[in-house]
């Protein structure tokens, strides 16, 4: 009787690796490059969401310019004030609030996990068939997704620490409530103004690039109306860039000021 044989590896086969473990529906379909691209184009809409809604809400900041003496600060305040107490009296102050920033940290978390798993997956495809993947026909924007994604990632930190929590890393005169002052403190100093406008540049590059890969990701792929994905990115993205910009623009030339 013979034993049975085993054809020897070549020294450059990869090493064999246990597959991980199936997850319980519906938590395998996360397992998969696909669903990871799903949760990825899902959680990024809603994070657009979010950054279009507050530089909306942030265009309050100009409404001075229009009405008489103390508006501008008055209704910026009353926007920030609104947001605490969103539902009452039918949900306590502040709790449908949390919820919501709960609900977007979230969606970043997931976005930031989906996004960091796809690019492993990729490159260990990469490794496995011996070449790197040709970027040629890459655009920019695709190209600068893995460094516009962490740089986005450290700006929301320091806005959050300056502008919400209120360490006084920029604004030295931090006050709890007092939104248009706090702005105006901050983006007033040339160095955070610069690096805000930094990090929107980034944060555009991203959107256009995020916006046209979700729509494929989706599903929502055909030639003949591309172009609607494209000028939807360009839309979204260029509002978003001209509205935030315009922010420290505005504070450094004393259009808005205290």
């Amino acid at each position: 009787m013979s034993l049975p044989t085993t054809t020897p590896r070549n020294s450059g086969d990869l090493p064999m690796r246990d597959k991980p473990r199936q997850l319980p529906f519906p938590l395998s379909i996360y397992q998969s490059a696909v669903g990871k691209k799903w949760v990825m184009a899902i959680t990024g809409f809603i994070l657009v969401g979010f950054v279009l809604a507050h530089m909306i809400g942030n265009l309050k900041l100009y409404l001075g310019l229009v009405e008489h003496n103390g508006a501008l600060a008055y209704d910026t305040d009353l926007y920030a004030e609104a947001l605490r107490e969103l539902l009452v009296p039918i949900m306590p102050r502040l709790v449908v609030l949390w919820i919501l920033r709960i609900g977007l940290l979230g969606a970043l978390l997931l976005h930031i996990h989906s996004a960091y798993t796809l690019s492993r997956m990729s490159l260990a495809s990469d490794f496995k068939y011996q070449g790197k993947r040709d970027f040629l026909a890459a655009n920019f924007a695709s190209r600068s997704m893995r460094v516009t994604g962490p740089i986005v990632a450290l700006y929301l930190v320091f806005h959050l620490a300056d502008l919400t929590l209120g360490f006084g890393i920029a604004t030295g005169e931090f006050v709890r409530g007092d939104v248009y002052a706090n702005v105006v403190y901050s983006l007033g100093r040339p160095v955070v103004a610069i690096g805000y406008i930094i990090a929107n540049i980034a944060v555009a590059i991203h959107i256009y690039h995020g916006i046209w890969s979700a729509f494929q990701s989706l599903g929502i792929n055909n030639p003949k109306y591309n172009y609607l994905r494209r000028l939807a990115a360009k839309a979204v993205a260029g509002i978003i860039l001209v509205g935030n910009v315009s922010f420290p623009i505005a504070v450094l030339a004393n259009i808005i000021s205290l």
